[in-house]
C-alpha cells in the first residue's frame, strides 16, 4: 500500500485535535482501529499491559513488534491514523507524517530499491497494550524509523505521553526530488540558534557545556533517562527577552502534542519552578552544514528533559526526544494506582 500524499492526510485529519479531553477520544479510536482488524493482524497488534514489550523501543531502522501500516488494508490505514490524531495536534500530526514521508526521500538518496522494507514510509507499526475497552490501565504506541509516540491511558484521563522521539534525516532535503527544501524541525533548529546567541558572554560560560558536539542523543533509547546533573544556564538567569525567546523553543515541543496534554505538561513545569530549567549547549553556535559541524541542546527541568541532536550526515541529521523524568511510560503513576488497588 502506498503511503496517502502528506496534504490528503491533513485534509482528512478530523476533529480529534480540537477535543479538550482527549483520552475519550483516543480510547474509541483505538478500539474502532482493533476492530478493523482480523483475528491475526490483531494479535500482531496487542500486548497485555503488563508486558515488557511496552518498554521495547528505538529510533532506528529495524524490525518491529506491532503492525505496520504497510500490513493494512487502506481502511484500517485510515483507522490507525485516526487513532495517531488523538494524542497529537494538527501541528504534531503534520510532523508525524513529513517524518514518514522523509524514508521516500531517503530511497532516492540511497539508490534504495523501490519495495525497500529498509527505507519503508509504511513500515510505521502500531501496538495496543491491554484493552481499552475495559477499567484497567492500556496504552498504545507508533513506532518507527525517526518516530515514536506512546500514550498510557488510565479512567477518563491520559496518563503518560512519554518518551517521544522525532527525527529528521535529512535535516534539510538538498537533493532533487519533490520534497527538496523540507525541514521539518525548522523551528527547534532555528529557535535555539537564536536563544544561545542572545546570551552575553557570562551567560554563554554556563551555558556552553562544551565546545564539541555530543555525537548523539546522550539518553539515546533507555527505558530510564538519566542525567547526573542540570546543567547550563537557568531561566532565572536570563533576561526578559531570553525568557521569551526560552518559552517559544519549550512550546515547540510541546506543541506536538494534543492542546490539553501540552497544556498539562506546561502546569506540571510551572508547579515545580520556571526557574528551575535549565538550557545547555554544545557545539556550534552557528548553522552550518559539513565536516565536524553540528549542535547538541537540552532543556532540562526537574520533571522534564529534551535534547535535541544534529551531528549525523555533516550536520544534516536531526535526533530530538521528549521524556518526562517524573512519569515517563506512566510507570510512577501505575504504581500508585496498584497501591491504592491493594490497600
Amino acid at each position: 500500500m502506498k503511503l496517502l500524499p502528506l496534504a490528503l492526510l491533513l485534509l482528512t485529519a478530523g476533529t480529534g485535535f480540537a477535543q479538550k479531553n482527549p483520552a475519550p477520544a483516543m480510547r474509541n479510536a483505538a478500539l474502532a482501529f482493533l476492530k478493523s482488524l482480523n483475528d491475526d493482524q490483531r494479535k500482531t497488534a496487542t500486548y497485555a499491559f503488563t508486558d515488557e514489550e511496552r518498554f521495547n523501543w528505538h529510533f532506528v531502522p529495524r524490525k518491529r513488534n506491532g503492525l505496520p501500516l504497510r500490513d493494512m488494508t487502506e481502511a484500517q490505514h485510515q483507522a490507525a491514523l485516526a487513532l495517531l490524531q488523538t494524542g497529537l495536534s494538527a501541528q504534531g500530526y503534520g510532523k508525524v507524517t513529513s517524518i514518514f514521508d522523509l524514508e521516500n526521500v531517503l530511497i532516492v538518496a540511497e539508490n534504495q530499491k523501490p519495495d525497500s522494507r529498509y527505507r519503508d514510509p509504511n513500515q510505521y507499526a502500531f501496538t495496543v497494550f491491554g484493552d481499552p475497552a475495559g477499567k484497567d490501565p492500556w496504552a498504545w504506541r507508533m513506532e518507527g524509523h525517526h518516530c515514536y509516540v506512546h500514550f498510557y491511558v488510565l479512567g477518563d484521563k491520559v496518563i503518560a505521553m512519554t518518551p517521544s522521539f522525532f527525527g529528521s534525516n535529512p535535516g534539510v532535503v538538498r537533493i532533487e526530488v519533490p520534497q527538496k527544501g523540507k525541514e521539518i524541525m525548522k523551528r527547534e533548529t532555528a529557535q535555539a540558534l537564536a536563544l544561545v546567541n542572545a546570551l552575553d558572554a557570562t551567560q554563554l560560560r554556563k551555558a556552553v557545556i562544551s565546545d564539541t558536539v555530543f555525537r548523539e542523543i546522550l539518553t539515546f533509547n533507555k527505558r530510564k533517562a538519566l542525567l547526573e546533573k542540570q546543567e547550563g544556564i537557568s531561566f532565572a538567569e536570563m533576561n526578559a527577552a531570553q525568557r521569551t525567546m526560552f518559552l517559544d523553543l519549550l512550546q515547540t515541543y510541546l506543541n506536538t502534542y494534543h492542546l490539553t496534554l501540552a497544556n498539562q505538561q506546561m502546569d506540571k513545569l510551572k508547579g515545580v519552578g520556571l526557574e528551575k530549567i535549565f538550557f545547555a549547549w554544545a557545539g556550534d553556535r552557528q548553522p552550518g552544514y559539513g565536516p565536524g559541524k553540528g549542535q547538541y541542546y537540552r532543556i532540562h527541568g526537574p520533571t522534564l528533559l529534551i535534547e535535541y541532536d544534529n551531528t549525523q550526515n555533516q550536520a544534516n541529521h536531526v535526533h530530538t526526544v521528549v521524556r518526562d523524568l517524573t512519569n515517563d511510560w506512566g510507570e510512577d503513576v501505575l504504581a500508585e494506582h496498584y497501591r491504592q488497588q491493594h490497600k
